[in-house]
């Protein structure tokens, strides 16, 4: 079986989709020197990394969202009193006094 070569084109639009996928976890900076080797013109590339970083806010707007969702659900109180019907605590503490190096005797 032989293998088909993609072509220069074919390479390019996989970037950009990998790119576009992958912004949401890539810092603007990343995706400008991921995009800036690619045979684009300015206001191209300027425009995928204004994408970019919409849907890198969308992604983190959306799970903060589901973070508050969830949160807003959750009885601390209740939890915080399971917790301590169900085990005890101990404590381990260590005090230590060390001579600042500043002061004089």
């Amino acid at each position: 079986m032989s293998e088909k070569k993609d072509s220069p084109i074919g390479d390019m639009i996989k970037k950009v989709v990998s790119v576009g996928v992958g912004a949401a976890f890539m810092t603007e900076e990343s995706v400008k020197k991921i995009l800036e080797d690619l045979p684009l013109p300015k206001d191209i590339i300027t425009g995928l990394v204004q994408n970019a970083k919409g849907a890198k806010e969308d992604f983190t707007n959306g799970i903060r969202e589901e973070i508050k969702s969830y949160l807003t659900k959750v009885d601390a109180s209740k939890i915080a009193s399971d917790i301590l019907d169900k085990y005890d605590v101990e404590i381990e503490a260590k005090f230590r006094f060390k001579k600042k190096l500043n002061e004089k005797d």
